[in-house]
This record gives structure tokens, sequence and C-alpha cells, in this order.
């Protein structure tokens, strides 16, 4: 039987301080709490059908992966969020009213082909891109893209 990816489940982010990251993840990007742990500091956000998972850096959980790593010691580099539209305009001003900059915004290849999408930073140096729709999809207008039937 061949594994086949539907999505992303969830990824799991160390964080040294969770009341800003449930902040940033919440009151910047809406995402919102789908379950907590505190017996091991978890809590974990819902983002569209996956979760973010944050971890206490000094909490029972987080203390096995030693200290967070920060903006210049990661161990990854970095996630897509796919948001429904790309209103650049819109989103650089909500942005800004939580003061957080965005890189430039650039069409970049993702899960459904090529798009607009720029990156941010959270809290703790992690590195989220904000992936629009894409704009071009299919034969020939994404290197290699075929589709796939099962």
């Amino acid at each position: 039987m061949a594994i086949r990816v539907l999505g992303l489940d969830h990824v799991v982010l160390r964080v040294r301080d969770v009341p800003a990251s449930l902040s940033f993840y919440c009151d910047v990007l809406g995402c919102r709490i789908e379950r907590e742990v505190e017996s091991i500091g978890l809590v974990q956000l819902r983002a569209g059908r996956s979760l973010i998972d944050l971890v206490d850096a000094a909490g029972e959980l987080g203390r096995k992966g030693g200290e967070a790593p920060g903006s210049e010691g990661r161990n990854l580099d970095h996630f897509a969020l796919r948001i429904e539209t790309f209103d650049e305009v819109q989103i650089r001003a909500w942005l800004a009213e939580h003061e957080i900059d965005a890189g430039a915004a650039k069409d970049r290849f993702g899960a459904e082909g090529t798009g607009p999408s720029f990156y941010i930073r959270d809290p703790d140096g992690n590195v989220i891109e904000l992936k629009g729709p894409a704009t071009t999809r299919g034969p020939g207008s994404v290197p290699g893209w075929a589709p796939h039937s099962s």
C-alpha cells in the first residue's frame, strides 16, 4: 500500500512566551484554540484543516527539546498557511496594526500551484509564509505538474 499525503495535519512549535504566541496566532492570524493540555504545556490551535501546536519551552513537553530555538537557531525553516484571499494592501495594513513586518510579496510555488505569498515571523522568530490562492496551475504552468489519479 502506498502512502498518499492529503495535507498538513499539524506543526509543533516550541515557544518561549505562550501568551504572546496565542495573541499572534489567534488575534493576528485568526486561529482558535482547539484543545489545551496544561499538564504538559500544550495548546493546540485550529488553522483551517490543520493544527498548530504551541508547546511551552519551559513546560514538561518543551523541556525535552532543550531551549526554544529563537530567530537564529531553528529546527524548522518555515511553514506555509494557505489564506483564503490575498489582498496585499489589506493584509499589510492588518499586520501593521499588530506591528508585524511582511517581506516582499512574490509569486511562489505551493501545494496548489504558483501564487502570491510573503513571509512574516511569529514572536519566537519562526518564519510563516502566508500563501494566497494559485494564479497558475496545470500542465505548462507549474514545472513537472501533472494530475494524479489514485
